[in-house]
């Protein structure tokens, strides 16, 4: 939630770019603006070739202008430092500023994110840019926010990069020796000397590509190289926030994250946010269980605490495969989708269409025709009458989840520079597997960080956790214990927090509490997982894929065994007993069908409740909210014909303003909506 004095409703609107348009345009803006509801804009997100000339002359001419037109509208400003695409000039006369590829090759200037994160002048300059922007506008109370940047990513490979790995490597090493010894050094003569023996692992030394697959020879140096570019670049973040907090201390301060994006550790970013936001763009056909995913993990940021949509489409995107429309009731549906997980803004890209470069076919509320009268615009502006009369409703409300998922950036990044067992290991996908068995049975998730508490769960979730970091482990051995359900899967407990291999078994740190030992592991060929490799579990055949796990039992009961190859008869789905709760292991990847089934046990076990009834099969998804309110419920039919589920308890539909009991059936069309306020048990 952004907290501000000023923000008493779901704030709607988006990234405006009034200086790409002469003045008489503005005027036009504004009147549409109202039409359609829209009460914040995000201004300045790359304007820093027009503030800053050279380096000492700077002119904010232009943007007094807009920011006293947007203040004397009433609309309020989410005012970005504009540091996301260095000036020409700048990269011309200070070239440390350009990233180098993982080619070694350095790049010219054009597109954006293209500034090294440990470029000195970078740093220099981007800081100083955000300095005089919060001084030269910390008395405008429209201000609800300070957006640094815009979409961190990247990765450079520069002289400047090397020498700070180094200093990074250090701190966290301290010797030489513990260097070599994390990084397994003494395989294949790697012993470094020196702290200068370090060099970058790109494609010139450790990394290569085989297969249309990047490896590298030395999981440990890759790794650290990925969690050093996430930290530097998080650096260059907290240097322009706190340049901006010293001179508006009660602005609060985000960036726009991305999802589930790789390349930068978000659970280390959203410690140093005031509030998450990030942009949402589904592609067309995508599974509409992902995007709800992708919400939740930037809920999982601030521990359960609400976040701002900043970005989605009002209507096409212009860099998918495919550029498809959002079918009629689809930006309303997604709208409220980031509601119902936690999102307390609706904001979009772009509030005018731009009419040249690579975004001119990009979606906005004000079309190329710039009028009212359009389809997109008209579904905007219903949208924004309904998030007026909603008010300040849901606002802060937080999710009642009594199960989690594991969702961490180390193993992502680890499990996919592993060196073996399948090309086809995939840690995202197995995450999003659970996850979607559990929103189609209507239950409540977060995902957490391993370093996140447990105490608050019944049930907890860590697909594919390859990497068992120091302590996890002990946090689960508690947690289950105490009367909790640990779930995890193959491919799991292999190695420690270096990527070092865990000796005397696996899954090394949870055997004992998974009751088993692994022995080996069977990669199946795509082309033959599912057809050739079968498990039984409850009297039903369900498909094997991607690995197989062979195991013993160490104290854990069989729930399923192979059906084919060598290892038919061994187990393939174990429990274990330990302490007060239990502890699961999924020996390899199934079906959807045997996840529903398997947690259908699981949930009935911990006895948590779904928050409505209905079809595993059904394409209504439904998600709580409960604030000091009251509770929420968002019901969003995603599917292309009517559908419905049961009410278990009754209440309002605030958009609708029908009423229902407990047991009532609610219908709903295709693509819509419910928001019901519940009624108190």
């Amino acid at each position: 939630m952004i907290e501000h004095e000023k923000v008493k409703k779901v704030l709607y609107g988006g990234d405006y770019n009034p200086e790409q348009w002469p003045e008489e345009i503005w005027e036009e803006d504004m009147r549409l603006f109202a039409l359609a509801g829209i009460d914040v804009v995000t201004l300045n997100v790359f304007s820093w070739a027009a503030l800053q000339k050279d380096e000492v002359t700077y002119d904010f001419s232009k943007l007094d202008k807009i920011m006293e037109f947007v203040k004397k509208n009433g609309i309020k400003v989410c005012l970005a430092t504009s540091t996301a695409a260095h000036p020409a000039w700048m990269a011309r006369k200070y070239p440390d500023i350009l990233r180098t590829d993982n080619m070694g090759i350095k790049r010219k200037f054009g597109a954006r994110h293209n500034s090294c994160p440990n470029s000195p002048t970078y740093r220099k300059y981007s800081v100083a840019l955000a300095d005089k922007l919060s001084r030269r506008y910390k008395d405008y109370d429209n201000i609800v926010s300070w957006h640094i940047s815009n979409e961190y990513g990247g990765e450079c490979y520069c002289e400047n990069c090397e020498k700070a790995f180094r200093v990074w490597l250090r701190k966290k090493y301290g010797t030489i020796e513990e260097l070599n010894r994390v990084w397994n050094t003494s395989f294949w003569g790697h012993t470094f000397y020196d702290w200068e023996d370090v060099v970058l692992p790109d494609l010139r030394s450790e990394e290569f590509s085989w297969d249309g697959v990047q490896r590298t020879n030395f999981q440990g140096i890759s790794l650290d190289y990925k969690r050093f570019n996430s930290d530097s670049i998080l650096d260059c973040f907290k240097l322009e926030r706190d340049a901006v907090k010293k001179n508006t201390p009660n602005i609060p301060v985000t960036t726009n994250l991305m999802g589930c994006y790789q390349p930068l550790d978000y659970q280390k970013w959203g410690k140093e946010m005031d509030f998450v936001s990030w942009d949402s763009y589904p592609e067309f056909g995508s599974d509409y269980s992902y995007n709800a995913m992708c919400h939740d993990v930037m809920r999982g940021l601030k521990q359960g605490k609400t976040f701002a949509l900043m970005e989605q489409t009002p209507s096409v995107s212009n860099w998918h495969a495919y550029c498809a429309l959002k079918r009629p009731g689809v930006m309303r549906l997604l709208s409220y989708q980031a509601m119902a997980h936690g999102g307390d803004t609706v904001m979009f890209f772009q509030m005018r269409r731009s009419i040249g470069a690579c975004e001119k076919y990009h979606g906005a509320v004000i079309d190329h025709v710039g009028t009212e009268h359009t389809r997109v615009f008209k579904e905007i502006s219903a949208l924004g009458k309904e998030l007026k009369d909603l008010g300040d409703k849901t606002l802060g409300g937080r999710t009642p989840a009594k199960a989690a998922i594991v969702f961490d950036w180390d193993n992502w990044w680890a499990a996919g520079l592993s060196a073996g067992p399948s090309n086809a290991i995939d840690y995202l996908g197995e995450v999003h597997q659970y996850y979607r068995t559990l929103l189609n049975m209507h239950i409540s998730v977060d995902m957490i960080g391993v370093e996140d508490s447990l105490s608050d769960y019944k049930l907890v979730i860590a697909p594919m956790l390859y990497m068992c970091k120091d302590g996890f482990d002990e946090k689960v051995r508690s947690f289950v214990k105490e009367g909790g359900t640990f779930v995890t899967t193959y491919f799991s407990g292999y190695v420690e927090d270096h990527d070092l291999v865990i000796t005397g078994g696996y899954p090394g740190r949870l055997r004992d509490i998974l009751g088993i030992w692994v022995e080996e592991s069977d990669a199946l060929p795509l082309e033959k997982t599912g057809a050739e490799h079968a498990f039984h579990y409850e009297n039903e055949i369900y498909p094997a894929e991607i690995l197989c796990d062979l195991l013993h039992l160490e104290g854990a009961e069989s729930l399923g065994e192979y059906e084919d190859d060598f290892y038919a008869g061994m187990p393939a789905v174990t429990v274990n007993a330990f302490g007060k709760g239990k502890a699961y292991y999924v020996a390899t990847r199934s079906s959807e069908e045997f996840y529903g089934n398997l947690f259908d046990r699981i949930v009935k076990e911990q006895g948590i409740e779904p928050v409505v009834t209905g079809d595993f099969e059904t394409c209504i998804e439904a998600t709580v909210r409960e604030n000091e309110k009251g509770s929420f419920l968002f019901l969003l039919n995603h599917g292309d014909g009517v559908d419905s589920v049961t009410l278990k308890q009754g209440g309002t539909d605030l958009l609708s303003g029908w009423e229902y009991e407990a047991g009532t059936m609610v219908s709903l069309e295709a693509k819509g909506v419910a928001l019901i306020q519940l009624k108190d048990k």
